[in-house]
Parts: structure tokens; sequence; C-alpha cells
């Protein structure tokens, strides 16, 4: 077994008995016959294979949104898990998400199980990778925009958050602003204060708990957000 197969065996924990343990359940199978079934409590239990299975299961609710999966988009995501993951990981889970997308996956009550059991920080990576995801085919559609947005409503996503990691990957004239959680009218200040603010929500430290391969992840994110604020700075001329 490979190291996302390891990943999903042996964090199960608090998603067995919901909606998100069935469907994984279901397409692992034999995988699971002496996992750490040990059901986890509060947001700081969140693990590495809670967070990749959750992942697994709502990447395929994203290419479902246009009501067809293009093998176009399964090599999309393939390539995207390579360069996330490693190839053998990536074959793995493009295994794992091709018997996912053969069966219904109830986002909302997927949603509401994730924001129970998972904490905000970890959501906010979810999301950010859902992003990704989205946009490994160059262009983030409506379809996939629009399910993208219900699933950080159901995970419980700030509108604020999710306008900020939205404009990590659709871009605009106030992108920069967006992703400070501001806009164009805040003073100079109110910008240095909103820069510190989202440089701690979304700091790789906050998700050291899922390991190595999605913190370094989380440093992308990071990045944008330290990106927005020295394009916002040269524009001010703000020291």
């Amino acid at each position: 077994m490979g190291k996302f197969g390891k990943w999903i065996a042996g964090g199960l924990g608090w998603a067995l008995f919901g909606p998100i343990g069935g469907i994984l359940g279901f397409t692992l199978g034999s995988l699971f016959e002496a996992p750490e079934f040990a059901k986890t409590k509060g947001y700081s239990a969140t693990t590495t294979g809670s967070f990749a299975m959750t992942l697994l299961v709502l990447i395929a609710a994203v290419m479902k949104a246009d009501g067809k999966v293009l093998k176009s988009e399964l090599n999309f995501v393939k390539k995207y898990f390579v360069q996330s993951f490693g190839e053998d990981s990536a074959i793995e889970a493009i295994k794992m998400l091709q018997d996912i997308l053969s069966q219904n996956i109830h986002v909302q009550s997927i949603g509401v199980q994730v924001k129970q059991n998972m904490d905000y920080s970890s959501r906010l990576q979810l999301l950010h990778l859902l992003f990704g995801v989205a946009l490994a085919d160059g262009k983030v559609d409506v379809s996939e925009l629009n399910t993208i947005a219900s699933i950080a409503g159901y995970i419980g996503i700030s509108s604020k958050d999710f306008e900020s990691i939205k404009s990590m990957f659709v871009a605009d004239v106030d992108s920069a602003y967006k992703i400070l959680g501001i806009n164009r009218n805040a003073s100079d200040d109110e910008v240095k204060k909103a820069y510190r603010k989202m440089a701690v929500k979304f700091h790789p430290d906050k998700v050291s708990h899922l390991g190595e391969d999605f913190q370094k992840q989380a440093k992308e994110k990071f990045q944008k957000v330290s990106e927005a604020y020295e394009q916002i700075k040269k524009e001010r001329n703000i020291n």
C-alpha cells in the first residue's frame, strides 16, 4: 500500500460512521482490515488520513459539478497530485477517485460532517486545494465555482475567507485587496493590519498537523497573501 492509501487507511477516525466513511469504506474495501478506528474528538484531532479522504470525496463532487467527468479532467487532477505528492501517491489517489466518482455524493451531508469534525485552518486548506484542482485545466468553470462556493458554505468558511482564497485563483482588478479581506477604500494602516491578520490565519504552521505534504501546499496560500500585500504596498508607495 502506498502513501496515499496508508494516509486514508489510518485516518478514517471520525469519518467512519458518516457519509465520508461510507463512501471511502465502499471504495477501499479490504484496505481497512486493520486500520486505526479510534474515533477522534475535537478539531485538534484532524489527521492526514481524514483530510486526504475528505479531499478526494470533495474533488469528486467538484468534478461532477457540470454533469460529466472527462478523461482530460482526470489527467489534470493526476498531474496536480503528481506535483503535490509524487507519482505513486497520485496513481493510488486517482484509482480511488475513479471509484468515488461512480457513487452518489451528498455534498451538504459531507460538508456538515467536515464542519463538525475538522479544525478551521484545515478547512481553509481544503478549500484552497479544491480551487487548485479546479484550475488544473487552466480555468475555473462557473459550475465548479458554484460547487466550491456551496462546499465552502457547508463546511463553515466565512464569506470573507472564501473571497480571499477564490481571489488567489480567479483574478480581477481588486484581487490583491480581496486576498487581504479588505476593499480599495481601506487606509494604509488597515492594509497593514489586514496583512498581519491574514498572514497569521494562513500561516503554514496552522496545518502542520496534516503532515509535510499538505503543509507544503499551505505555503502557496501564505505566499499569495505576501504577494498581494507587496502589490498593494507598491501601488500605494507604502514603506
